[in-house]
């Protein structure tokens, strides 16, 4: 008799999360748990849904920040201002494990959906509480968005060039929160599989950032100076920039010690004279020296091919790479030979995705369900619930759900 060896489980199978959610910061955290095998209802309003729905239409016609962070989730669309609603929420909350809520500063607890007060009714319950800048102190009714956000924790003073500050091109303090959302989650998850007790977990998006800031933040507390924005380059460590090749392309590198300087010069530069130069030979030097080392670096580069000019600097073991734009990365060489793009399905079609960054034991592939419908499954969600088709047409007729 052959015995077929059954696949391990997700390590979230069996979870059940609830998520009133909205934008990034919580829908993006609670992806990540829908990867790892968690049944996630997502609980929207009726009319239009979480808002990053209508972001964009780019996705073939449906929003990207919708499709990146929402998949494979339960869609029900709920009017939470009804109490039958709102009653629909409180039934799943009960039968969940996990419940995540990003709304605006108070309105959960204007609906009895704030942490405290769910976990005290369900002690198992983890109950995660997203925030701008936390419940209390000054900004605790503050509106917070990823950009507005990343001004207050300091991310935009050191990002940009010495003439303009800049944002990060991708939601920076949205992602912060979501990641430490989901590893609180996760710590939550072993804390009650040995105590039996859930709790909350509070996550804003100023602390999530502001951690993030910590290299600028000690630079500034305990040097006297905050980082100097430079673009490309490092503020302490030269030569660590973009340079032009021949044919237009781009290249960066990156020396981090005396040594690789060294062999830069004398393999790449072909300057063997400048190694040891007491003006070059030390980063210190450098950084002083920091004009003529970036013209020696571009002068070399920029009589290169970028093909050329990554083979020379690998050959001679400094770090480079190559500057890409968004559709180079799409296509890129190294995660194609890892073969890290699926596809996920939509209300669209098929839509490529990339596999999520963990990989778990024995290969085993998260699960990467499809983007829903606005309210694709609230009837489904409320007859396990135990109601009658009646008690959902009933529902329907009067705009309760979706």
């Amino acid at each position: 008799m052959i015995h077929r060896m059954q696949p391990e489980p997700l390590p979230l199978e069996g979870i059940t999360v609830v998520a009133v959610e909205q934008a990034v910061a919580a829908p993006f955290a609670t992806r990540q748990l829908a990867d790892l095998g968690a049944r996630v209802v997502k609980v929207e309003r009726i009319d239009g849904g979480d808002f990053a729905r209508g972001y964009d239409t780019t996705a073939k016609g449906l929003a990207s920040h919708f499709v990146w962070c929402n998949r494979g989730k339960e869609s029900v669309a709920v009017d939470l201002k009804d109490p039958r609603g709102l009653d629909v929420v409180r039934r799943l909350v009960a039968e969940a494990d996990v419940f995540v809520q990003n709304l605006a500063q108070g309105a959960a607890a204007r609906l009895g959906l704030d942490a405290a007060t769910l976990c005290a009714e369900h002690p198992r319950l983890i109950a995660v509480d997203v925030s701008g800048y936390g419940p209390s102190g000054p900004y605790a009714g503050k509106r917070a968005y990823d950009m507005l956000v990343q001004c207050e924790a300091g991310l935009v003073s050191v990002t940009g060039t010495p003439k303009r500050p800049v944002k990060a091109g991708i939601p920076a303090a949205d992602i912060a929160a979501a990641m430490y959302a989901f590893s609180g989650v996760l710590a939550a998850l072993v804390r009650r599989g040995t105590t039996g007790r859930g709790g909350p977990v509070e996550v804003s998006m100023l602390d999530a950032l502001a951690e993030w800031m910590g290299h600028p933040l000690h630079h500034a507390m305990h040097g006297g100076t905050p980082p100097a924005r430079t673009g490309l380059a490092h503020s302490v460590i030269v030569p660590y920039d973009v340079y032009s090749t021949a044919d237009g392309g781009q290249v960066l590198l990156s020396v981090q010690n005396d040594r690789e300087w060294r062999r830069l010069a004398q393999q790449v530069l072909e300057r063997p004279e400048m190694a040891d130069d007491p003006d070059f030979a030390t980063n210190a030097a450098r950084v002083a020296g920091r004009e003529r080392v970036d013209a020696a670096v571009a002068g070399a580069l920029g009589a290169l091919g970028a093909d050329e000019a990554v083979a020379r600097l690998e050959a001679a073991g400094i770090a480079c790479a190559r500057l890409r734009d968004v559709m180079e990365v799409a296509e890129h060489p190294q995660l194609a030979a890892r073969n890290r793009w699926r596809e996920v399905g939509s209300p669209a079609g098929p839509l490529r995705a990339l596999l999520p960054p963990i990989t778990l034991p024995g290969g085993q592939e998260a699960r990467m369900g499809s983007v829903p419908r606005l309210g694709e499954h609230t009837g489904v969600v409320l007859r396990a619930l135990g109601m009658t088709d009646a008690d959902v047409a009933e529902l329907r007729r009067d705009g309760v759900v979706r």
